[in-house]
């Protein structure tokens, strides 16, 4: 990840820098205890904390949660796991090197990894690149090559069988993210329990169980170069675990914003599938359907759920905001956008439709 992405590490997010050195030289991945060190942050992101150590010239990625986070979903022994058995059998991960739950190291569980290289493409390096629309084209093809190539791995081979329970994964999922919606709940929004009670009635009544990413967009994969021919790293692990392959299909339709979509939505999650070239969420669908050979039945579930699931997760940091577990203005109106992200998925069921909804 390129350090023209990084910024100051701020008062309020300082690493304890002699316990991260003597962490890093009991697992060998510095020389000297005695070593400078800088840290930096990763930019984008509103979740996990990534940061960049730059030490003894070489580089390494540092994973904690969010300052005033529930454990749930910040699981970094578990993102661990995942990227140390995986790349067996997946190679498009990051390598990494060492793991603690010792808190008195930095106050949180925290992992170490390589510090990958390639392009990032979200919507502020697209928009700088200027990219025309045929390589939009071959960019939304491998991107979503590489999604189905995940969904294919075989997860006993590579030995996460005890990942998740892939049976139930559809009701067991809407009810624990209901469950952590009214949790941090700040406003009242009138679509939400219409959402959450037509997802509860229509949710499918079988699914194929693979390993899923659930996180999967443009901005959580790196680019060899700019021929977009290849994704070397998949980032962003945290919430990978055994499922339906389609409700991971509909996380990712829910980052995608196309140019037919309303100015706030497109402000509020701005992204490189918004340039002409990307195919519509329709047409993502059918791409996905077609490279997997999986048929999709019910694509305005799967989509509404997505939906729904991001906006569980921007009420979340806004409630963290809200309560003073982080000062980052970047949080501050981010109750406006649940408050979209319901409507719009409210708009869908309306019209049984994922596109062209206002």
């Amino acid at each position: 990840m390129s350090s023209d992405n990084t910024r100051k590490v701020s008062k309020e997010e300082a690493l304890h820098l002699d316990n991260l050195k003597r962490f890093l030289y009991e697992h060998h991945l510095i020389n000297d205890i005695k070593s400078g060190i800088e840290t930096r942050r990763f930019s984008g992101g509103f979740s996990n904390l990534t940061y960049l150590l730059l030490v003894e010239n070489k580089e390494y990625v540092l994973r904690r949660p969010p300052f005033g986070a529930v454990k749930r979903g910040h699981d970094m022994s578990r993102e661990y796991k995942v990227l140390s058995n995986l790349y067996a059998s997946f190679s498009k991960i990051p390598k990494v090197y060492a793991f603690t739950d010792d808190e008195s190291i930095l106050g949180t569980p925290f992992y170490i990894m390589e510090n990958a290289n390639g392009i990032i493409l979200d919507y502020s390096e697209a928009n700088k690149r200027v990219i025309n629309s045929s390589d939009f084209k071959i960019i939304s093809n491998t991107w979503l090559d590489t999604f189905v190539a995940l969904h294919q791995v075989d997860y006993k081979t590579a030995g996460l069988e005890d990942l998740g329970k892939p049976e139930g994964y559809a009701e067991r999922q809407i009810t624990n993210w209901a469950k952590q919606y009214e949790k941090a709940k700040t406003d009242a929004i009138p679509e939400s329990e219409l959402v959450i009670k037509w997802l509860q009635n229509n949710q499918p009544k079988t699914h194929d169980n693979c390993l899923i990413h659930n996180d999967f967009k443009y901005d959580n994969v790196m680019f060899k170069d700019d021929s977009w021919t290849k994704i070397n790293t998949v980032l962003d692990w945290e919430m990978c675990t055994l499922g339906d392959p389609l409700m991971d299909l509909g996380t990712s339709l829910s980052y995608w914003i196309t140019e037919d979509d309303t100015d706030a939505l497109k402000k509020g999650l701005p992204s490189p599938t918004v340039f002409k070239g990307n195919p519509n969420r329709t047409e993502i669908v059918e791409l996905y359907s077609k490279k997997s050979g999986r048929t999709i039945n019910n694509l305005v579930f799967y989509y509404v759920y997505g939906l729904f699931k991001l906006s569980v997760i921007v009420q979340q940091i806004y409630y963290r905001y809200r309560k003073g577990y982080t000062t980052d203005k970047r949080f501050e109106h981010l109750n406006k956008h649940t408050q979209l992200l319901f409507t719009i998925a409210w708009q869908a069921i309306q019209k049984n439709k994922i596109d062209k909804l206002f």
